[in-house]
């Protein structure tokens, strides 16, 4: 498995803004496609975001408009600008390969960022 890390986290106000950065160990685009997942407490964990190696983006419709996902294939680093934060987004954040509907057990997440939204 490739290691990713992933930081960047905090407590902003709503309206705020952050950047997460998730770190590969190795080359990240080999993973044909990267995404950024969340899950909040009692809630399943979900997509958010994507990106593949040739720059193609998708976004889930609650964080259109307001989260951006981009990479450095040089760095092997993916981030995700986060504007206008709501209380809504309130989760943990895991970067990981876009995984299959079949993967529903997948065992290798990271430790994760924290991001608190409040006021």
């Amino acid at each position: 498995q490739m290691h990713l890390v992933e930081s960047g986290g905090g407590l902003v106000q709503p309206g705020g803004s952050l950047r997460l950065s998730c770190t590969a160990s190795g080359s990240i685009f080999s993973l044909y496609r990267v995404g950024w997942y969340r899950q909040a407490p009692g809630k399943q964990r979900e997509l958010v975001a994507s990106i593949t190696s040739d720059g193609y983006t998708n976004y889930e419709d609650s964080v259109k408009g307001r989260f951006t996902i981009s990479g450095d294939s040089a760095k092997n680093t993916v981030f995700l600008q986060m504007n206008n934060l709501k209380p809504e987004d309130t989760a943990v954040y895991y970067c990981n390969r876009v995984l299959s509907q079949e993967e529903s057990d997948y065992p290798y997440w990271g430790q994760g960022t924290q991001v608190t939204v409040s006021s």
